[in-house]
């Protein structure tokens, strides 16, 4: 149960000054800003130490532009440091903004975003208040409201226009949420694998609180990350599930985590079932052949609930295509962003030449180290 549960089944006072700069360059150590694209390869200084430990060189490179911005919430009295991966530029298109899997940060774009950079959008990859590496010393609710109403501050103090919005797994929950409940802050939807026919976080709601700290010790426990590992990716090596285990459970050695996660858990999570065909906006729901997640079927029947949504479904690939195959979903996101119609599977599939420490490769994914 605690397994199935992990893969998303059934503050201090604002600083003043300058909110948010797109330029390159950082503060020093001690602020609460991350580098951007930082030549020598200092992290965030609210990064858990254990960020040195991932090899993974696009979640380190995508680790060390992690910022922490300012958000007011009504529901606590300072406002909160929040994580996110903010654009280096402004762009007269809409921006996309990224959401991330159950109990997962912006790390999980590592592979994609930079495609999407790339490609002149201006990208957003936000965490999820109680997830990621947001500053919650003051303990602050993480229920689903509270989780809406801290995207939605965000969003009116730093984005500020319409967003493609994209939820992969059960952020695709927290999207259909957000959609219904602020429309005006979304122009399109963008959902990956999407695990929305859940009722929440279901008996875990009646667990006692002591009960509650024993299962989400279990959760960041390393041997269930490496399950879910597992189950996400096939044919990938050991020290590669290795590293995707160091990244997927950083966020959880901040001190506040257990806190977070036992709100979430016992306040009844994500049941988005009656909100579905209220969705207004026009989606795009992609659909992973070999999901061992969530099944195929439940895209299709998702398909025929929304009103106005398209579906493309993704060949040889798992629950995470984002980091299986980020070309084929950064190509589907710019199309779709672009008012594209075509699907364009083929074309994103075509292999494409990233350079990686001075080596070439085509791959159909990005190339990482040791493989």
């Amino acid at each position: 149960m605690v397994g199935a549960w992990a893969l998303g089944y059934p503050l201090y006072q604002c600083h003043p000054g300058k909110l948010l700069d797109f330029g390159l360059s950082c503060r020093g150590r001690g602020g609460d800003r991350g580098c951007v694209g930082d030549p020598k390869g200092e992290f965030p200084s609210f990064l858990p130490k254990e960020v040195h430990k991932i090899r993974d060189p696009f979640a380190r490179n995508l680790a060390q532009r992690i910022q922490r911005l300012p958000v007011q919430v009504g529901f606590s009295e300072s406002c909160i440091m929040s994580s996110c991966v903010t654009p280096t530029m402004r762009s007269a298109a809409n921006p996309v903004v990224l959401l991330h899997c159950f109990d997962s940060s912006c790390l999980e774009w590592r592979s994609a975003y930079p495609l999407l950079e790339d490609a002149g959008l201006e990208v957003w990859a936000i965490d999820l208040l109680g997830w990621g590496f947001s500053d919650l010393e003051c303990r602050p609710p993480c229920n689903v409201a509270s989780k809406r109403y801290h995207l939605y501050q965000l969003w009116k103090s730093h984005i500020k226009r319409p967003m493609t919005l994209v939820g992969p797994s059960l952020g695709a929950a927290a999207a259909i949420d957000f959609a219904v409940n602020f429309p005006e802050a979304v122009d399109r939807l963008v959902l990956i694998n999407a695990n929305v026919y859940v009722n929440g976080t279901g008996v875990l709601t009646k667990l006692p609180k002591p009960l509650a700290y024993a299962m989400a010790s279990v959760l960041k426990s390393v041997p269930i990350r490496w399950y879910a590992k597992l189950l996400v990716f096939e044919g990938i090596s050991l020290s590669t599930i290795f590293d995707y285990t160091e990244v997927g459970r950083l966020h959880c050695l901040l001190p506040w985590w257990e806190d977070a996660t036992v709100n979430f858990m016992l306040s009844g999570g994500y049941n988005v079932m009656g909100q579905i065909k209220r969705v207004k906006q026009k989606v795009l729901l992609i659909s992973c052949e070999h999901d061992n997640i969530v099944d195929n079927k439940l895209a299709e029947r998702l398909q025929n609930e929304l009103p106005n949504a398209t579906i493309r479904k993704i060949s040889n690939c798992g629950h995470m295509p984002h980091i299986e195959k980020p070309n084929v979903i950064a190509k589907l996101i710019i199309d779709f962003t672009r008012g594209g119609t075509n699907a364009a599977i083929r074309e994103a599939e075509t292999p494409v030449s990233y350079f990686v420490d001075d080596k070439s490769c085509k791959t159909n994914r990005l190339c990482r180290k040791g493989e």
